[in-house]
C-alpha cells in the first residue's frame, strides 16, 4: 500500500509530507482547496508526462517521493532483479521524481535512476487512479475492449492475438506481391548474384577476409631490403662489429666489479650492468634468427598486393570500408535469398495457410475466455447497478462478430450494452444512459473490476459526481466495502461517502507570500463532524447540522 507522500513546491504546495493509513480514506474540502493536486502529485510520481508548469511560482524546481510497500507477486520481485534495482525483502519501494525549470525531469527507485518507462511499469504494480472523467472513456469502443480484457487477465492472450495477426498480414501482403513485381525481383536478383559471385571470390575465414593482417604483410615485405639492413647494423653494433657493445658492457662491468671489492656502494650499478649485458645478449640472439630468416619475396609482394587491391575495387563499388566487405556479403546473401522465397509462391501460400490456421487457434481462444470474463463482468455490473439506484437497470457485455476475417483485436469487437433504464431492448451503453447514469455505471464498473485486480491501492478522483441522497450512502459503502481488502482513497464533495471512510484528510487553501497554497490536515473525530457539517450545511453550520453528521459517522 502507499505510506508515504512527500511534497515539495508541486503546484499550490510548498511542502507536505503524508503518512497514509490502510483501509478506506476520504479527502474533502473546499473546490478549488487542491484536493486533486494530491492525485495530480501521484500520477506525476509514477510517471505521468510533466511540464515546468508545474513548479510552485518562485521555486526552481518540483520534486514529489512516494514510499510503498512492496508488492509480494513474483513477477514484481523478478522484474526488480532483472532491472538490477535493490529490492530487499520486508523493505518498501521508495519512488522520486525531480522537475526542473527547463521541463526536463529524472526519476529514481530505491536510489537508482532510471526511466519514465520504468516507473510507470512499477505504478501498474503499486497504485491505480480511477479520474473523475474516467466515465467518458466508456463511450470508446477500444476503451470497452481494453476494460474486458483487464478484467479477465487476458492482455497477455490479447498481444499474442496481434502478434499472429500481424504476422498473418504480412504473409498475406508477400503474395499479393509475388507476381505484382515479379520483373524487378528478377532483375534485382540477378544484380544480386552478379555481386556476390564476385565478393564470394574474396573470401576466406578471416572475420575481414585478411585485410589487416595483409596490409602488415605488405608493409613488411615493400620495405624489406631496408628492414634487413637494420637489423643487420644493429646486430653489427652489439656483437659482430670491430667495437661490440656486449664487451664494452661486459668491460665496464668487470672492472666495476673490482672496484666494488673496495667500495661495497659499487655493487649495486655493476649488478645493473650485469642485467643490462643479459639484456642485450638476449636481444641479439633475436636478432639473428629474426635476420636468419628474413628474406625477400617480390612474387609474394605482388601476391598480397593483388589481392589488397581487389578488394578496394570491391569496397570502392559498394562504398564500404574493405575490412566491412564480409558483412556485406552476407548481407546480400540474405537479400539473395529473401527474394528467392519471394517469388516462391507456393511457400508464400503454404505460410499463409500456416499464419491463418495460427491467428485463427489464437483467436478462438481469446473469444471463448472473453466470453466468460464477459459473463462474470455483466453479472457483477448489473448487481451493483442495483445498488445504486439505476433499479430495473442490467449491463451486458456483448461479444459482436468483426465482418471479414477477423482483426488484430480477434474475432469480435466489445460492447458495453444496457436494457431497463429506456426501454426494454438492448442498447449500447452511449445511446442509453445519461450523464449522471453513466457516472454511476462507471463506479458500478470500476468497483467491479477493482475487486478481480491485484493493486493494493485503489485512488478514486470525483467519480460520485452527477450522485447524491441514498445512492451517494450506497457508494460509500461500496468503497468501504472495497476498503476491507486493500487501501481506497477517495476524492469526494458527499458527506455520504465521506462519513463512510475509516479516515478522513482535509485540504484547505491559505493565502501565501507570493499567492495561496494548500494544506492538509488530519482530522480527528471532533473535526470530522465539523468537516461532515460543512459538507451537509454549507456557510452556515447549525447545531441541527453537527448533530445530522455525528449521527452519520456514528452510523459508519
Amino acid at each position: 500500500m502507499l505510506c508515504r507522500l512527500v511534497i515539495r513546491d508541486f503546484v499550490l504546495v510548498r511542502e507536505l509530507e503524508l503518512d497514509f493509513l490502510p483501509g478506506f480514506g476520504a479527502l474533502t474540502g473546499e473546490t478549488g482547496a487542491g484536493k486533486s493536486l494530491l492525485i495530480d502529485a501521484l500520477a506525476f510520481v509514477l510517471g505521468e508526462r510533466a511540464e515546468a508548469g508545474l513548479i510552485r511560482a518562485g521555486a526552481t524546481r518540483a520534486e514529489v517521493t512516494a514510499e510503498f510497500d512492496a508488492s509480494s507477486d513474483p513477477a514484481f520481485l523478478a522484474w526488480f532483479a532483472e532491472q538490477a534495482i535493490p529490492l530487499e525483502a520486508g523493505e518498501g519501494v521508495l519512488i522520486r521524481r525531480v522537475l526542473e525549470m527547463g521541463g526536463r525531469s529524472r526519476a529514481l527507485i530505491n536510489g537508482v535512476p532510471v526511466t519514465l518507462q520504468q516507473v510507470r511499469t512499477v505504478g501498474e504494480w503499486l497504485l491505480d487512479i480511477h479520474g473523475q472523467h474516467a466515465h467518458q472513456s466508456l463511450l470508446r469502443p477500444d476503451a470497452q475492449r481494453q476494460l474486458l480484457d483487464d478484467f479477465g487477465q487476458l492482455q497477455t492472450q490479447a498481444r499474442e492475438v496481434a502478434t499472429v495477426w500481424r504476422e498473418w498480414a504480412a504473409a498475406r501482403q508477400l503474395l499479393a506481391e509475388a507476381g505484382k513485381h515479379s520483373g524487378e525481383i528478377a532483375a534485382r536478383r540477378e544484380v544480386l548474384a552478379w555481386q556476390i559471385k564476385a565478393l564470394s571470390e574474396l573470401a576466406n575465414d578471416a572475420p575481414d577476409w585478411g585485410w589487416q593482417a595483409m596490409g602488415e604483410e605488405q608493409s613488411r615485405l615493400a620495405h624489406a631490403a631496408s628492414l634487413i639492413e637494420l637489423t643487420q647494423g644493429t646486430v653489427d653494433a652489439l656483437g659482430d662489429g670491430d667495437e661490440p657493445l656486449i664487451s664494452l658492457v661486459g668491460r665496464l662491468q668487470h672492472r666495476l666489479q673490482e672496484g666494488a671489492v673496495l667500495d661495497a656502494r659499487l655493487q649495486a650499478p655493476t649488478d645493473l650492468l650485469a642485467a643490462a649485458g643479459n639484456e642485450l645478449s638476449e636481444a641479439l640472439t633475436l636478432l639473428r634468427r629474426h635476420l636468419d630468416r628474413f628474406e625477400v619475396d617480390p612474387v609474394r609482394l605482388a601476391e598480397v598486393e593483388r589481392r589488397m587491391a581487389a578488394m578496394l575495387e570491391q569496397a570502392r563499388k559498394h562504398q564500404v570500408p574493405p575490412a566491412e566487405l564480409p558483412a556485406l556479403y552476407r548481407s546480400l546473401s540474405d537479400e539473395a535469398e529473401a527474394l528467392a522465397e519471394s517469388t516462391d509462391v507456393a511457400a508464400l501460400e503454404a505460410r499463409v495457410k500456416a499464419a491463418a490456421a495460427t491467428y485463427a487457434e489464437a483467436a478462438a481462444l481469446l473469444t471463448k475466455a472473453r466470453t466468460k470474463a464477459a459473463k462474470t463482468l455483466s453479472k457483477g455490473v448489473s448487481e451493483t447497478m442495483q445498488e445504486l439506484a439505476l433499479g430495473g437497470g442490467q449491463c451486458r457485455v456483448a461479444l459482436l462478430p468483426v465482418e471479414g476475417e477477423g482483426s488484430a483485436h480477434g474475432n469480435e469487437r466489445v460492447e458495453f450494452q444496457i436494457t431497463g433504464l429506456a426501454g426494454s431492448d438492448w442498447r449500447p451503453l452511449a445511446k442509453v444512459a445519461s450523464g449522471g447514469e453513466l457516472s454511476r455505471i462507471s463506479l458500478a464498473l470500476q468497483v467491479v473490476t477493482s475487486a478481480c485486480t491485484a493493486v493494493p491501492t485503489l485512488i478514486f478522483d470525483e467519480v460520485d459526481v452527477g450522485i447524491g441522497g441514498s445512492v451517494a450512502e450506497v457508494v460509500g459503502r461500496l468503497l468501504a466495502k472495497l476498503g476491507e481488502q486493500r487501501q481506497v482513497l477517495c476524492v469526494t464533495h458527499l458527506a455520504q461517502v465521506a462519513a463512510r471512510a475509516g479516515w478522513q484528510w482535509q485540504v484547505s487553501k491559505a493565502k501565501a507570500e507570493g499567492g495561496f497554497q494548500s494544506c492538509v490536515t488530519v482530522l480527528d473525530d471532533a473535526a470530522r463532524v465539523q468537516e461532515i457539517a460543512r459538507m451537509l450545511g454549507g456557510v452556515e453550520i447549525t447545531e441541527r447540522t453537527r448533530a445530522h453528521a455525528a449521527e452519520m459517522l456514528q452510523l459508519n
